[in-house]
């Protein structure tokens, strides 16, 4: 049954990995949008926010490309390294200003936006140095580009901000593959602008895209789709009437309402330039974030290397160390996937996590009800034989118990009501009952006292044994305690009968120790635990030979050698089925 589970957990578990289904998808990365470090600005860039007032002071959007112009100039003049704007420019100006923004344009290394459509249009490629084989990428499905007269002075990328599943940007494609070759993005072509160069490298392998590298710059990780994980960091900003740019490339884009559009990522709604800067920034940090290759390969060995330990874990080491083993796996997990983030390799372990967790409960579960039912079981057996608190120290240590008909070095008291049979005729039998039941109550009680074993009554004797169910060392001063008892109980119950004008009884115990074999002994559907062995045997005819030493208890041999109680030895007595007399004792 255990197997079944383990089973189906592994596979009800592993499906959503094996499918990447969106919920684990939107868990994974907000895991990373949470632990994921905040990084502060490379100092290359600042944004340059066309605000609502702006818009007013000009009368309106767009502006003419002359201003445009002017304030590229502007830029230029204030010490700018070179100007990105994430604008397309894709109809003539209607007041015959490009002419005059196209001049501006060589002031500076400017690069302009290119937005994704379903034109089928695509720029040549130009500038692309391929390291591997066969490799793939993001398709275009094509761009709307600048007008010519723009787009042969300035560079020009794809401003592309992808969503996820869950709709927020967090990746963007630093290049995308073409019918004719390769795109670069909007921030590649800036990245080149600041090495001033005018090619870059892609390096791939058979599972994808690894790297982009322009010379004179450290190579930027990849995933296998050529994505690069977006940091949002909190880029410096100016404004038009500011114009603090001296040493920055500068990112244009407008704010003012209604003219672009906002769109959702991890840090909230955003203008189209800030998602571009925030990609270069991204791009010049050393430590950003990246997903390997492998991710998805390491994330599958964690997910079933957690699911069955922890199943082991459990099944092996018990409730308790197993929730102690199983805590300390599941941080170590957790504390091991937070380094990892923190150091830029996100690999997710939360589904991993998720799925310990569950397969411990499970486990958990399975043991502790197989653990309730050995209980139940145990109580059923033995309530009836032992003290509840012997009952509940089996039930604590299962494995304490001995019933499947082993050998075991045990303790035996018999006893009897002496003169009962005679007493029995002479009273109502509604008192008979009271009688005998108040006789076998006082002996329950002091075998209970000392954690003996009630065997069984027979009539009015009773039969009690130590050492059988539970291990007990000390079995033979346990049993001798026991008889003591029995007769102080007796004793107490005699005054008792006295006040109720009830007959005087009397008791004969036979005490004897050895090597019997304990079980459940009987038919099939009607069994009991017992005792069977030649020390049993003994031990009934020590008490009905009390009558004939005139004594209320006789100990056997093997129990006087171990008794801390001062006993007197008797003359020998002849037993039946004992070919010499037997060593006897009583009390001294």
């Amino acid at each position: 049954m255990k197997k079944l589970i383990f089973t189906i957990l592994i596979i009800l578990l592993g499906l959503p990995m094996y499918y990447q289904a969106n919920l684990l998808q939107i868990l994974k990365l907000k895991t990373f949008d949470y632990l994921i470090p905040e990084k502060k600005s490379t100092g290359y860039f600042t944004i340059l926010n066309i605000s609502d007032e702006d818009v007013r002071a000009e009368g309106g959007y767009p502006f003419p490309r002359k201003r445009l112009a002017e304030i590229q100039t502007q830029l230029v003049e204030k010490g700018a390294l070179g100007v990105g704007w994430v604008i397309a420019f894709v109809d003539k100006d209607r007041f015959g200003g490009d002419g005059a923004f196209a001049t501006s344009l060589r002031y500076a290394p400017t690069v302009l936006a290119m937005f994704e459509s379903e034109s089928g249009e695509y720029p040549p490629t130009t500038g692309t140095v391929i390291l591997g084989d066969n490799i793939t990428g993001i398709e275009a499905t094509g761009v709307t580009q600048n007008i010519p007269m723009l787009r042969v002075i300035a560079a020009q990328g794809i401003a592309s901000a992808p969503t996820e599943v869950d709709n927020l940007v967090r990746q963007i494609p630093l290049l995308m593959q073409t019918p004719n070759g390769w795109v670069a993005s909007f921030g590649t072509e800036v990245l080149k602008t600041l090495a001033q160069q005018e090619t870059y490298i892609i390096k791939g392998s058979a599972l994808g895209i690894e790297e982009i590298a322009v010379r004179g710059l450290p190579p930027t990780k990849l995933d296998k789709y050529g994505r690069q994980w977006i940091s949002w960091v909190d880029t410096p900003k100016t404004t038009l009437q500011e114009m603090n740019v001296e040493g920055k490339f500068v990112f244009v884009g407008v704010t003012a309402r209604g003219v672009m559009p906002q769109i959702a990522t991890p840090a909230g709604l955003l203008e189209p330039h800030k998602i571009q800067a925030a990609l270069a920034e991204s791009i010049l940090i050393q430590d950003s974030s990246y997903i390997p290759d492998y991710a998805i390969a390491v994330e599958a060995v964690l997910l079933i290397s957690l699911i069955l330990i922890s199943w082991i874990i459990i099944n092996i080491f018990g409730i308790s160390l197993g929730i102690l083993f199983t805590s300390l796996l599941f941080f170590s997990t957790a504390s091991g996937g937070y380094y990892l983030i923190q150091q830029g390799l996100l690999i997710d372990v939360t589904w991993s996590l998720i799925s310990q967790f569950i397969t411990a409960s499970t486990a958990f579960y399975l043991r502790f009800r197989a653990q309730y039912k050995l209980r139940q079981t145990i109580k059923g057996q033995f309530g009836k034989y032992l003290d509840p608190r012997t009952v509940k120290k089996l039930q604590d240590n299962p494995e304490l118990c001995q019933v499947t008909g082993k050998r075991v070095d045990c303790s035996i008291i018999f006893t009897d009501l002496r003169g009962f049979t005679s007493l029995s005729e002479s009273v109502e039998p509604e008192m008979v009952t009271y009688i005998m039941n108040s006789v076998l109550n006082v002996q329950v009680q002091a075998a209970n006292k000392y954690f003996g074993c009630t065997d069984k009554f027979i009539g009015d004797a009773g039969m009690f044994h130590w050492n059988t169910i539970i291990p007990q060392d000390d079995h033979h001063n346990l049993a001798l305690k026991a008889a003591k008892e029995i007769e102080k109980n007796i004793d107490e119950l005699n005054i008792k009968f006295a006040e109720e004008n009830i007959p005087e009884v009397a008791i004969g115990i036979g005490v004897n120790s050895g090597v019997c074999i304990a079980g459940n002994f009987g038919a099939t559907d009607r069994f009991a635990f017992s005792l069977i062995g030649d020390p049993c045997n003994v031990a009934a005819r020590l008490e009905s030979s009390t009558k004939v030493a005139e004594v209320g208890v006789l100990i056997g041999e093997e129990t006087a050698k171990y008794s801390d109680f001062k006993l007197q030895l008797l003359e020998p007595i002849e037993v039946k089925g004992k070919s010499k007399p037997l060593q006897v004792y009583t009390w001294a």
